[in-house]
């Protein structure tokens, strides 16, 4: 199974947790051989690699993330999985933290956003975005 963009029920549930407080967002990107641009789209005839695709939607987003007051908190390269599904490997794994829920919904709504957005579906195969609250603890694990 492939997830790329939020089914109904887990946007519903992303809105009805708490907003006012700052949230950080995990993803984990794997992307497609070939983007997978709709037919219509001016990049659909340019054999763009879903690496290609995923680059131009971070260029295209990035603005809006600063717009809203968001961030790349960390970002990495993936080398292995130790524990879980040995088929799921990420070309991009990064977390984005913002400053209220309020904010990441913001982003979403954006035209600017919603014109970047196209680049994402066309790159990704399948994704894992998890919302996230900020803890302050940085040395224990529970």
């Amino acid at each position: 199974m492939t997830y790329i963009d939020p089914d109904r029920p887990q946007f519903e549930l992303f809105k009805s947790l708490p907003r006012d407080h700052p949230i950080e967002m995990l993803n984990l990107v794997r992307v497609r051989d070939q983007a997978a641009y709709p037919a219509d789209h001016p990049l659909a005839a340019d054999s763009l690699t879903g690496h290609q695709a995923y680059e131009n939607y971070g260029r295209d987003s990035a603005p809006v993330l600063k717009r809203v007051g968001g961030s790349i908190l960390w970002r990495g390269a993936y080398q292995a999985t130790l524990i879980g599904p040995p088929d799921e490997q990420w070309d991009f794994m990064f977390i984005a933290r913002y400053p209220d829920a309020h904010a990441f919904l913001a982003m979403v709504k954006d035209p600017d956003y919603q014109r970047a957005v196209i680049h994402r579906q066309a790159a990704v195969l399948t994704s894992r975005l998890i919302r996230c609250a900020p803890s302050e603890t940085k040395d224990q694990f529970a």
